[in-house]
């Protein structure tokens, strides 16, 4: 994930112990960005930035600790969606769902939640919730209905969903990236038990919740009053944006046949799909648009990783990775099922407290220190199996625990129906260690 910085030995002011120094900066990287007192972003560039002044990284070794593939396929698939939203595609499959389920409460609970994993499966899940809560909160409000039961529902069927791939959460991005594991690896390794937790996920919301949801006949024809047709706004665009879509997906399966990064896939679709989105506009028209899509990157996120990815790195070439990887082998005695449980459930009840994005970008060199203990690199992947399992799904825990959840959260608040931490912890916490229970009951069947 790093890159190679084997040239630099650190030297920290004062002769000072570069393993002290290198952890104090994390440490205090972190609680800032728990605290929420500092944005994140600039939390982390700060961190990036004391790692270099105090000699713990020189600036070239900074530089290639960055993770580029992973800030590629970031900005990649961020351009793309902000440009397909605009046709209106995600407010109609919302509107289509509802009218599936015939406007029946339950019905429309399952739907959204199913619509929202597939969703968050082939975009990043934040997108995804950014798109598909505002039209919830419409429906629920039809209906007479308290949006928080499929809200909940939502930042679990998001969380749950980005799992299954490589480009659906921000975690399996970072591991993709590190490990060189590719898509269809993703894909054939943790979609089939997503499926399954899913699926339970949505049971468990329909007996608690599902059940007791009551509608008006007068509430319902309402909303099946809505026409989904209305709701595309620009069917070219519609076209080029599903064309790009499915070439990029398509792309990312066969990357590996291709010799191409999942970074250069996703720049260059969102490439394609500007140029498309550009042709036919005069030249002040294209600069106008261009500049809006590129406003609607995170950058906040992008930034949040290069600080990350350098603060990261300098603990590793301090030494306190490999330390710590000697321990945790030292404590699960070598055994590949004792590490692979440790993993799953520590990263699981971490990342539920803190954000799962900066604890994956700690563990993976910490794992990947482990690899001469079980037989080299090829050895590790049950491993990143589980840390993706633990990351992806515990950030379920929580409101902290994922960036999907603070956006709904922030959605739901801005529209008069606050979500609250400890309210949401309680239904949240005991469900998410169900799918953690699922999740290392595959492992072992699977891999161990």
């Amino acid at each position: 994930m790093h890159g190679e910085t084997q040239g630099w030995v650190p030297h920290v002011l004062f002769g000072l112990d570069a393993m002290w120094v290198a952890t104090l900066v994390l440490v205090a990287t972190y609680a800032v960005i728990m605290s929420e007192r500092l944005n994140r972003a600039v939390a982390a560039l700060i961190g990036a930035g004391a790692m270099i002044l105090l000699g713990v990284l020189n600036q070239d070794a900074a530089v290639r600790g960055i993770d580029f593939n992973t800030i590629a396929l970031l900005i990649g698939m961020m351009i793309i969606v902000a440009i397909t939203r605009r046709c209106g595609v995600f407010q109609y499959v919302a509107i289509w769902s509802a009218k599936k389920a015939k406007a029946d409460p339950a019905g429309i609970l399952f739907l959204l939640q199913i619509v929202t994993a597939v969703f968050s499966a082939f975009l990043d899940n934040v997108t995804t919730v950014l798109l598909v809560v505002p039209v919830t909160l419409v429906i629920t409000e039809e209906l007479k209905l308290k949006p928080w039961p499929y809200l909940v529902a939502l930042i679990f069927a998001s969380n749950i969903g980005g799992t299954a791939t490589l480009i659906g959460d921000p975690p399996n991005i970072l591991i993709g990236s590190a490990t060189g594991l590719t898509f269809n690896q993703f894909v054939l390794n943790l979609a089939p038990v997503i499926v399954v937790v899913q699926l339970v996920t949505a049971a468990v919301f329909h007996v608690v919740w599902g059940r007791g949801l009551h509608a008006t006949h007068e509430a319902r024809a309402r909303v099946m009053g809505f026409s989904e047709i209305e709701a595309i706004t620009d069917w070219r665009l519609l076209k080029q944006s599903l064309a790009v879509l499915a070439g990029v997906i398509g792309a990312f399966v066969g990357a590996h046949a291709l010799g191409l990064e999942p970074g250069t896939i996703a720049l260059f679709g969102a490439a394609v799909l500007m140029m498309l989105y550009c042709l036919g506009r005069d030249a002040e028209s294209q600069s106008h648009e261009v500049h809006h899509i590129f406003g609607e990157v995170e950058w906040i996120t992008i930034f949040f990783f290069v600080g990350l990815f350098i603060v990261v790195s300098g603990v590793e070439k301090a030494g306190v990775l490999a330390m710590l990887a000697e321990k945790l082998v030292s404590f699960t005695g070598g055994d590949m099922r004792v590490t692979a449980i440790a993993i799953l459930w520590a990263s699981a009840i971490l990342s539920a407290m803190v954000d799962n994005i900066p604890f994956v970008a700690t563990m993976i060199p910490l794992i990947k220190s482990m690899a001469p203990t079980f037989g080299g690199p090829q050895a590790l992947e049950p491993l990143w199996w589980s840390l993706s399992l633990g990351a992806c799904l515990g950030g379920n825990g929580t409101l902290v625990g994922a960036s999907a959840n603070l956006t709904v959260a922030g959605l739901a608040e801005r529209a008069g129906h606050p979500i609250r931490f400890v309210p949401f912890m309680k239904v949240a916490f005991g469900l998410m260690l169900l799918s953690i229970v699922i999740g290392n009951i595959y492992l072992l069947l699977r891999y161990l």
